[in-house]
């Protein structure tokens, strides 16, 4: 017989609150987009640029805003900055955006 499942113990709302400000910053789809390919490697902003077919500076604030909700990190090589997602659970919406969003279960 197996036994009976428990339900985990409920969320707090700090955390919650947390997983909503990720969540809204994500609600976008050229920045799932960018999360896709920086799960792949890490890219310089040009790339992304070059990637999407956006501006730079669009592009850059799409990175900033991410980086502030430290969904993104950034390497400087010289002049050049590379990100890399450092959050992983960015990259499981992605998982989730895959598995789900092709009518898959």
């Amino acid at each position: 017989m197996t036994p009976p499942r428990t339900a985990p113990d409920p969320l707090g709302m700090d955390v919650l609150q947390q997983a909503a400000d990720v969540l809204k910053v994500l609600a976008h789809p050229h920045r799932l987009k960018l999360i896709e390919l920086l799960m792949v490697r890490k890219h310089s902003v040009g790339e992304l640029a070059d990637e999407l077919g956006l501006a730079a500076n669009a592009v850059s604030q799409h990175l900033n805003q991410m980086r502030a909700h430290r969904i993104l990190d950034v390497e400087r090589v010289g002049r050049t900055a590379y990100y890399k997602v450092v959050n992983p659970n960015a990259a499981n919406v992605i998982r989730c955006i895959r598995k789900h969003g092709h009518g898959q279960d």
